[in-house]
């Protein structure tokens, strides 16, 4: 069996077993902590503007859709952003883009700081994204499936006017089953593909990866967005796979059925997210493309970046809308 990138995340049968997220504080609305306390009994840290600082990579899916929903709802001068270089070497999530290299904000050079500071004996993989306390430079969360989920529900009160209801009561039951099922086969599939380390684990991935997305360019074909006329946590979710899938994916994690612009529905409803507001205007393909393929030595060990795929027919018509 091959060699894993990440061998702590790989069972017996070569298959990538994702490691669950460590700290899962929640900022919200009814937590019994004062302004400028800790957690309370219920981990329940108090909403308030400007205290919390969301650090995110540019490269990774799970940060990007944070990135995305905090925009959508008008949250960004609530929650500061901290952004991560897209190389991470053994050290983990560099803050190697701000001057000097610290975070000006937190001051700590590596996201690994923060974690160590919350929990002094944590030895498992550091991730994105994450919300900080800057008030004590603890780890409030890497939760990345409950973080955009309470900045819909709990940081209602601090939402843009405008902001849409990306989370819909109503929808909720069919939803989170329906992101459910896009987790498990399509932002996750991608990486059981790419991580697998045995042939049975990558064919299972594989399959699944498909038929997940077959599935869902049929259930677009009728209506413009997952869960009707309205955008919604969902699409943000998908999206953010699906934006990677040439770059990254289709090559480097041999995702390579169809590329996105040979799936006509998919890359139609792509295109039409990324030439939204909020979601192309946070893509850089620079950033994903030097991460995925500079830092997973055991998949690519010349570290070589290529060069395409063209990037132009992001911005072409997608006659969704």
């Amino acid at each position: 069996m091959a060699r894993p990138q990440f061998s702590a995340e790989t069972s017996g049968g070569g298959a990538f077993v994702r490691q669950p997220n460590r700290f899962t504080g929640r900022v919200t609305a009814d937590s019994t902590s004062p302004p400028g306390g800790g957690p309370d009994e219920q981990d329940r840290w108090p909403l308030e503007a400007g205290r919390y600082r969301l650090i995110w990579c540019r490269a990774c899916p799970w940060a990007h859709r944070a990135r995305i929903v905090r925009g959508l709802l008008g949250l960004d001068d609530a929650i500061s952003l901290g952004t991560v270089d897209p190389i991470r070497d053994e050290r983990g999530w560099a803050f190697a883009l701000d001057p000097d290299g610290f975070d000006p904000v937190l001051g700590v050079s590596f996201l690994s700081e923060a974690y160590l500071a919350t929990d002094p004996d944590y030895t498992g993989r550091v991730t994105v994204p994450a919300l900080v306390d800057t008030l004590t430079g603890r780890v409030v969360t890497n939760d990345y499936p409950q973080l955009t989920l309470d900045f819909s529900t709990q940081w209602r009160s601090l939402h843009a006017p405008d902001a849409p209801d990306l989370y819909p009561v109503a929808l909720r039951p069919e939803m989170d089953a329906l992101m459910a099922e896009i987790h498990t086969d399509v932002n996750n599939g991608v990486y059981r593909c790419g991580f697998a380390t045995s042939q049975e684990a990558y064919d299972e991935a594989f399959r699944a990866l498909f038929t997940r997305l077959d599935a869902l360019s049929e259930r677009l074909v009728g209506q413009r967005y997952l869960m009707g006329d309205a955008i919604t946590e969902a699409d943000v979710r998908l999206f953010t796979t699906l934006v990677r899938f040439d770059a990254a994916y289709h090559g480097h994690f041999k995702c390579n059925r169809n590329k996105l612009t040979e799936m006509p529905v998919l890359w139609a409803y792509a295109r039409d997210l990324f030439q939204t507001p909020g979601f192309g205007d946070t893509v850089d393909f620079d950033h994903i493309k030097r991460h995925y393929y500079g830092t997973h030595q055991q998949i690519n060990p010349t570290g070589i970046v290529p060069l395409g795929p063209d990037e132009s027919g992001w911005s072409a018509p997608h006659g969704r809308g």
